[in-house]
């Protein structure tokens, strides 16, 4: 592989508590190449702001106590940290167990998207994936049988450049 070249792959997982119990999870820091990834899960939370007015807000998966019906965000942040534009960079998430992914959450700005409904052995778009029922027979996934999402970087990320992707997924 040229050495102007990163393929990166990270899998994110989160460790899920009885309910009641407080989750944690400590931001990742991981070094492959010269790029330098970051992730941070947060959970989405609604409170009445002091005008009595609903907010969504989001809040580090420490700081919130985590139930059935939560929505979690997990997000990567990429940098180049070499002196040389990296290229053919990929960003591999699994949907966490007792997660279902939020259908068109998936954000990355100069991405190509990709999602697997078999364990990461295939990635194609929403409307590409199919699955064998249990006689055999092809059919559509619904997004909450997404088992992977996979973000490519579509152009070469210069020195010092950064980016970040994200999906959402239910506790179930």
């Amino acid at each position: 592989m040229n050495r102007n070249k990163a393929m990166i792959g990270i899998m994110l997982a989160l460790v899920l508590l009885p309910a009641g119990a407080r989750a944690q999870q400590e931001p990742q820091k991981q070094h492959k190449g010269k790029i330098v990834l970051t992730s941070i899960t947060e959970v989405e939370v609604t409170e009445t702001n002091a005008k009595g007015e609903k907010e969504m807000k989001r809040l580090e998966i420490g700081k919130s106590k985590v139930v059935p019906g939560n929505v979690l965000v997990y997000t990567t942040t990429y940098r180049n940290i070499g002196k040389q534009p990296a290229e053919d960079i990929v960003i591999t998430n699994p949907v966490p167990a007792h997660m279902e992914y939020v259908d068109r959450s998936a954000e990355g700005k100069g991405t190509k998207i990709a999602f697997s409904a078999d364990k990461g052995k295939s990635y194609g778009t929403p409307y590409e994936l199919t699955i064998a029922d249990a006689k055999g027979k092809k059919r559509g996934v619904d997004a909450k049988e997404y088992t992977h999402l996979q973000w490519t970087v579509v152009k070469p990320l210069p020195p010092g450049g950064s980016g970040r992707v994200s999906f959402k997924a239910r506790l179930q």
